[in-house]
């Protein structure tokens, strides 16, 4: 299994084209699993997407491909590992990061980028446990928050 000890990430850049294809591919499932999961949340801890409750689900889903900011880059025997850092242009300051895998197709040895499949692995959601014992959830990022391996 792929994990920060044994996949080391590039540095942060701006997504060069393969980066831009791989999300182009994934950027219907990354709006509706976005919606899926805000929905879930919300039932149970709004204060992952609290910074964006007042936007609609088409308005927080209104990003494109050029809001795809910034990338970091991992490969392991498995494929590619990408996290984006994606903008929301309905809130200036706001962002979500994204994990995508890049595999070979099936039957390729995924050498041409014809030959290579990206799936969204998942959304970073964060909980973070205070000294004090309290719990801070998030879903929403700024732009200084950095790009780090996440699994969930």
């Amino acid at each position: 299994m792929a994990t920060s000890e044994n996949v080391t990430l590039s540095d942060l850049h701006s997504p060069k084209e393969a980066s831009i294809t791989a999300f182009t591919t994934v950027l219907p499932a990354l709006k509706h699993k976005l919606i899926y999961i805000r929905h879930q949340h919300d039932k149970h801890e709004p204060e992952y997407f609290r910074a964006v409750s007042s936007l609609s689900d088409n308005d927080l889903t209104s990003f494109t491909i050029s809001d795809l900011e910034a990338v970091r880059v991992g490969s392991s025997a498995y494929g590619l590992h990408l996290f984006g850092k994606v903008g929301l242009p309905a809130a200036p300051g706001s962002y979500i990061h994204v994990r995508v895998f890049v595999a070979a197709e099936e039957g390729t040895d995924g050498a041409s980028e014809e030959d290579r499949v990206a799936k969204l692995h998942c959304i970073h959601t964060e909980e973070v446990v205070k000294e004090d014992g309290d719990h801070v959830y998030r879903a929403i990022f700024k732009k200084d928050d950095p790009l780090e391996w996440f699994d969930t």
